[in-house]
């Protein structure tokens, strides 16, 4: 075990985890950071993704000692004080999720990618959502809630 010092949605955090633990156990189990969820464990379906300096990233295959001094935004850190961004309230008002197991992920994908292209084609928008997978098959949804987002 060693202790780690990494930034979670604006706060300091220490954890005692060994140096190869995945950001996703210590945000889920150290930290109570629930909205991350586990799906593959690879890095292959999107249900963890996480921001990291404003990027998309998978925290299922990030290991906590490589992450000091970043950045790490949550789903939970996305909301200023209780109040939703556009994104989550378009999600909300469209009813995108079904069962909601991977929303997080995809809500975290599509911010990054609003954060970096503000009115992405539609190309652009199933090109940074391809990582993302739902197995209630949302996609259209989806999609049409993103390109709400950005008008």
């Amino acid at each position: 075990m060693a202790m780690h010092t990494i930034n979670v949605n604006g706060k300091s955090e220490t954890v005692d985890v060994t140096s190869d633990t995945p950001l996703l156990w210590v945000l889920r189990d150290t930290l109570g950071y629930t909205g991350t969820k586990f799906g593959c464990g690879k890095g292959l379906c999107g249900a963890c993704t996480v921001h990291l300096d404003g990027q998309a990233v998978r925290s299922c295959s990030m290991p906590i000692s490589s992450l000091e001094g970043q950045s790490i935004t949550t789903i939970e850190g996305l909301a200023d004080n209780g109040k939703l961004t556009p994104l989550q309230e378009i999600w909300c008002e469209q009813d995108v999720a079904q069962c909601g197991y991977c929303q997080g992920g995809q809500i975290m994908s599509a911010t990054a990618l609003l954060n970096k292209t503000e009115k992405p084609s539609e190309h652009e928008i199933e090109s940074a959502m391809a990582g993302n997978l739902c197995r209630c098959a949302t996609y259209s949804r989806i999609k049409k809630a993103i390109i709400t987002a950005a008008t």
